[in-house]
C-alpha cells in the first residue's frame, strides 16, 4: 500500500453513528461445561450475527474480539430492530439445536447509543464510544438498554416495547445516564422492574400501625384500625404514593429507625406512634418523620372515642390527615427553597410546583414554571409534569399575567397532546386538556368530552370532578356543579391544591344561588392567601348577590389592588361563563361591587 492509500485509510471524519454493544453472558461457565459445544454454537450465532443479519440491517462490524460485538449503523431505526433480530436468533438457537449441541441458552446483553464520533476504514473514536460500551453494564442476559438520546430518536413510531429504567450511574461517568430496556427484561434483569417509575414523581409514605401502650388485650386492634383509615384516607391522594398495609404491618412495635424502615419500604416519610386507653378514650402519641433527613416533622398527641374510631367516624383520624398533607407539603416547600432546582428530587420538584402554582403569587406562579420545566425535561416520557405544565399556561392567562390568550392555548394544548403521547390513558392528562378546551379556547363542549373521558378511565380522578364541576358551573348547571365539586372534595383529602378545589368549590355554589355556602368556601381557600383574584371576584359576587355591599367593595378593592387593569369587559372576555346567564349575573354582580366597566 502507498503512501498515499496509507492516508486515505487513516484519515478521521466526524459523522453521527449509531452502536451497537453486544457480549456473551457467562462464557467462562458455559466453557466449564461444554468447552467444545460452547465454542461451536458461539461461532455459529456469531456467523449469523455477520453474515446474515448486520448486512442486512446495513450494519458494519467493527470489531470481533474475544465474546464481543461492536456494530455501527448510520441510522437508529435498523440498529434496534438489528438488536431485536440478534435476541431472537439467540432464542432460535437455543432452543433448535442450530449452530451444535444444545445446552443452556447463549444469551447476549446489549446496548445501543446514538453518538458523534470519528471514524476511518478500521474503527471509531470518541467518548460516545465509550459511553456506549458503559450502558451495557446495565443490560441483563437476553436484554436490551439503550440511551435516551437513541429513544428520542426511534421516535413514537416504534411500536415495541420500552421500559423506562430513570437515571442509572455508571462506572467513571459523572453523571447519570437516563437509560430504557428494549424488548422488555430477560430471565434476570439487572436494573429492576421501574413501571412505577412514575410514583417516583410522589413522596412515598408508609403508615405503621401504631403500637399499643399498657391497654386492654380487647383494645389491640384499634392500632390496625386507626393505621387503616389513615393509609384508606392517604391512598386517593393522587399526589403521594402509600404503602401497603401488608408491608407496614411487619414492622409493628420492632421500634424500627427511621433509615431502616426506609431501607425496607423505600418510604420518604413514615407515619408511627403508640396509643393508650382508658374509660373509652384512646390517647393517641404519633409523629411524621423524614426518613432522608433522619428528622421529625410533627409530632402531636391527640385523642378521641373509640367508639367513634371503631364507627369510622373518628375527627381525629381527619385531623391526622389534614395535618400529614400540610405538613408534607411546607416541608418538601422548604426543601426545594434551599437547594438548586437541578440537585432536588422529582418528587420534591412536582409537589413544589403544584403548591407554587395555586398560591396566587406571581413570584411564586414562575418559580413553579421553572420547577416544571426542569420536571417536563428530566422526565420526558411520563405524563405528569407536561399535565401539570399544560395546567400552568391556563393559570397564566386566567390570571391576568399574560394577554395572549391563543398563544397561551396552543403552548397548553402541546403540553396536554406531550402528556397523553406519554401516556393515552392518563385521567389527570385528559382532565387538563379539558381545562385548555373549557377555560382558554373556551369550547365547553369539547372540554366535558375531556372530562367525561377522563372519569371512563378513572372514575376517581378529583381533578376531573373538580374541572367538570366549573365547567357545570359556567353553564348556570347548579346542581350538577355543586355535585361534581363535593364529590372532588371527598376524593381529595390530602392535596396541595386545596385552596384550588375550594376556590372551584365557590364557584359551583354561586352557580346554585349557595351564595352564604360560596362566601364560606371562598374564604376558607382564602385562608392560604388572600392574592387569588379569582377566588376574589367568587367572593365579591355572593356578597353582592346577597346585598352585601360594603363587604363587596372592599373585596373588589383587594381584586384590583393585584390586577388594577382587570374590567367587567376584561373579566367576560377572559370567562368561559361569558356565553351563558351565569356571565352576566356575575359580571353585573361585579359591577354593582364596583369593578370598572371598561
Amino acid at each position: 500500500m502507498n503512501a498515499e492509500s496509507l492516508a486515505a485509510v487513516n484519515e478521521l471524519h466526524r459523522v453521527v453513528r449509531t452502536i451497537l454493544f453486544a457480549d456473551l453472558v457467562e462464557s467462562c461457565r458455559l466453557a466449564e461445561t461444554d468447552e467444545e459445544g460452547t465454542a461451536a454454537r458461539w461461532r455459529g450465532l456469531r456467523m449469523a450475527i455477520e453474515m446474515r443479519i448486520v448486512p442486512e440491517y446495513c450494519g458494519r462490524l467493527i470489531r470481533t474480539e474475544g465474546d464481543g460485538l461492536m456494530i455501527v449503523f448510520e441510522q437508529a431505526l435498523p440498529a434496534a430492530r438489528c438488536a431485536l433480530e440478534i435476541q431472537r436468533t439467540c432464542r432460535l438457537t437455543a432452543t433448535s439445536g442450530a449452530c451444535g449441541a444444545c445446552g443452556d441458552p447463549l444469551l447476549l446483553r446489549m446496548s445501543l447509543h446514538e453518538t458523534e464520533l470519528f471514524t476511518d476504514e478500521r474503527d471509531v473514536y470518541g467518548c460516545g464510544v465509550n459511553l456506549a460500551a458503559r450502558l451495557y453494564n446495565l443490560a441483563g442476559p437476553g436484554e436490551i438498554v439503550l440511551s435516551e438520546r437513541m429513544l428520542d430518536r426511534l421516535g413514537a413510531g416504534f411500536d415495541t416495547n420500552m421500559e423506562d429504567l430513570g437515571e442509572c450511574h455508571l462506572r467513571h461517568l459523572s453523571q447519570p445516564v437516563h437509560a430504557y430496556r428494549l424488548g422488555g427484561p430477560g430471565p434476570r434483569p439487572l436494573v429492576a422492574s421501574r413501571t412505577a417509575f412514575a410514583s417516583q414523581l410522589r413522596p412515598s409514605i408508609a403508615v405503621i400501625p401504631f403500637a399499643a401502650r399498657c391497654i386492654e388485650a380487647k383494645h389491640y386492634v384499634l392500632g390496625e384500625i386507626l393505621a387503616d383509615e389513615i393509609i384508606g384516607a392517604l391512598s386517593r391522594s393522587a399526589q403521594l404514593l402509600v404503602i401497603s398495609r401488608l408491608s407496614t404491618s411487619a414492622l409493628r412495635e420492632r421500634h424500627a429507625r427511621g433509615e431502616e424502615v426506609s431501607a425496607l419500604l423505600d418510604a420518604q416519610y413514615v407515619v408511627s406512634g403508640g396509643y393508650s386507653t382508658r374509660d373509652g378514650k384512646l390517647v393517641l402519641s404519633a409523629e411524621l418523620a423524614d426518613t432522608r433527613l433522619h428528622c421529625v416533622v410533627w409530632a402531636q398527641t391527640l385523642s378521641d372515642s373509640i367508639g367513634a374510631i371503631v364507627a369510622g367516624e373518628s375527627e381525629m383520624v381527619a385531623q391526622i390527615i389534614q395535618t400529614i398533607g400540610m405538613t408534607i407539603v411546607s416541608h418538601e416547600l422548604e426543601h426545594a427553597r434551599s437547594q438548586a432546582l437541578p440537585t432536588l428530587e422529582s418528587s420534591t420538584l412536582l409537589l413544589s410546583a403544584i403548591a407554587l402554582m395555586h398560591r396566587g403569587v406571581r413570584e411564586e406562579f414562575e418559580r413553579a414554571g421553572q420547577m416544571l420545566e426542569v420536571l417536563a425535561e428530566r422526565a420526558r416520557r411520563q405524563a405528569t409534569p407536561h399535565a401539570w405544565l399544560a395546567k400552568w399556561h391556563v393559570l397564566r392567562f386566567n390570571r391576568g399575567w399574560t394577554s395572549d390568550r391563543l398563544g397561551e392555548a396552543q403552548r397548553a394544548l402541546d403540553c396536554a397532546r406531550r402528556a397523553l403521547d406519554a401516556d393515552s390513558q392518563s385521567s389527570m392528562a385528559l382532565a387538563v386538556e379539558g381545562f385548555v378546551q373549557t377555560n382558554l379556547l373556551k369550547q365547553l363542549d369539547a372540554g366535558e368530552e375531556r372530562y367525561e373521558r377522563a372519569l371512563h378511565v378513572n372514575p376517581n380522578d378529583s381533578l376531573a370532578w373538580l374541572l367538570k364541576g366549573a365547567l357545570h358551573a359556567f353553564k348556570g348547571e347548579g346542581e350538577q356543579a355543586v355535585a361534581s365539586t363535593g364529590q372532588a372534595l371527598a376524593l381529595s383529602p390530602l392535596d396541595p391544591l386545596r385552596n384550588f378545589y375550594d376556590s372551584l368549590g365557590a364557584t359551583a355554589a354561586l352557580s346554585a344561588g349557595q351564595y352564604e355556602h360560596a362566601i364560606e368556601l371562598a374564604q376558607r381557600s382564602l385562608r392560604g392567601g388572600r392574592s387569588n383574584t379569582s377566588t376574589l371576584r367568587a367572593l365579591a359576587i355572593a356578597q353582592s348577590e346577597l346585598g352585601m355591599m360594603e363587604a363587596a367593595r372592599a373585596t373588589v378593592r383587594e381584586v384590583l389592588a393585584i390586577e388594577p387593569d382587570l374590567t367587567v369587559r376584561k373579566y367576560l372576555e377572559r370567562s368561559p361563563s361569558a356565553a351563558y346567564a351565569t356571565g352576566r349575573i356575575w359580571s353585573e354582580a361585579l359591577g354593582r361591587a364596583g369593578l370598572p366597566a371598561q
